[in-house]
């Protein structure tokens, strides 16, 4: 067929509009995430950074992510009105302190004596963990998604060997979510600091002790040139992180990238568990190794009957004054009674095989 003029301005004419549809579909997505840690801050900050290059990434460079850290919006603990207001369209933070927001956000990041890292994965992804998360932040406009869980948390750094109930009468110590709330029912005077501002506040003995998070980020930050005594966990079995992200903001993405940006928070939160993971057995070791005068303790078991039944009384004081408490913790202790099943059955025997 000859190719006259008007086929031509045809050709050219389809061709220009399927150019300019493949534009606005290709069109760049530019959003700003506020953290709570500050710049350059180890493992937290390799999760926002790992996640934001996902994206940037699987989009083909069509959705850009922005990370401002806490130096830069000035409120670490400001990351949920960011958020929820829309100033961010996300955030990287924990839900564990957001207590005074809404007492229910804090099952979303650990329980007491609760469910340890992998069996916690199962109850979000597999239990219903996602959906009671959903439910409670639907009414803030917010999505929130796991973020990075650090494993089991350590009990934390002390100036004072706990050797009974009563050393913790008085003790400031910086500890956030339920534990804090644990803490204070047996005398304690709990407080939430930023990271930034711990070990000043050690040093200076603002507080007493405080926990942090486990060999894989505490020696950096030197509590063991303060503390002398550093215990073994029992409040954080398995700390979540949480991403942030406004409803409003994803409902506007396309298809494409909602789920990219799904994909890469949740790739980006394993990641960093197993990462801290590996952190921890380094610094451990290192721990061991050059601060023998470091001394790592288990709290005395009476001291643990008497936290574990502080919990106890907490929570369900918390379940039986609102239903929406009772129907979380009641999917936690369900999921965490047939997940514990299996754990002994697997993993616990085949440690204690080997003991």
């Amino acid at each position: 067929m000859r190719l006259t003029c008007k086929h031509l301005f045809i050709f050219m004419f389809a061709w220009l509009l399927c150019f300019q549809a493949n534009a606005a579909d290709g069109k760049k997505v530019r959003w700003n995430l506020a953290e709570t840690w500050g710049p350059n801050f180890p493992i937290f900050g390799d999760t926002t950074k790992r996640m934001a290059k996902l994206v940037d990434e699987m989009s083909g460079g069509r959705f850009v992510i922005t990370i401002d850290s806490s130096n830069k919006h000035k409120s670490p603990l400001g990351v949920f009105d960011f958020v929820r207001t829309g100033r961010y369209q996300m955030g990287h933070s924990a839900s564990y302190y957001w207590k005074g927001k809404d007492f229910n956000t804090m099952f979303f990041s650990t329980v007491p004596f609760g469910m340890t890292a992998s069996e916690q994965y199962a109850w979000f992804y597999h239990g219903g963990g996602m959906e009671l998360m959903k439910k409670t932040y639907d009414k803030y406009g917010m999505m929130s998604f796991p973020g990075g869980n650090t494993g089991v948390q350590m009990g934390g750094w002390f100036r004072k060997e706990i050797k009974t109930v009563d050393d913790l009468k008085g003790l400031k110590m910086r500890i956030p979510g339920f534990a804090g709330e644990v803490l204070a029912e047996l005398g304690a005077k709990p407080v939430n600091i930023p990271a930034g501002e711990l070990y000043t506040a050690l040093e200076r003995n603002t507080i007493d002790a405080l926990e942090w998070v486990g060999p894989s980020l505490d020696l950096r930050m030197g509590f063991h040139k303060i503390a002398p005594f550093y215990y073994t966990g029992w409040h954080e079995p398995a700390t979540e992180l949480q991403f942030l992200v406004n409803q409003k903001a994803f409902d506007k993405l396309p298809p494409d990238l909602q789920q990219i940006l799904v994909i890469a928070m949740r790739v980006s939160a394993y990641d960093m568990y197993i990462q801290t993971v590996d952190a921890s057995a380094v610094n451990l070791a290192m721990l061991q190794e050059e601060f023998p005068d470091v001394k790592i303790k288990n709290f005395p078991r009476p001291v643990l009957a008497a936290i574990r039944l502080a919990n106890a009384k907490i929570l369900k004081s918390a379940s039986d004054s609102d239903p929406a408490t009772k129907e979380i913790l009641d999917s936690i202790y369900d999921y965490q009674d047939k997940v514990r099943a299996w754990t002994n059955f697997s993993e616990r025997a085949y440690l204690e095989a080997f003991d």
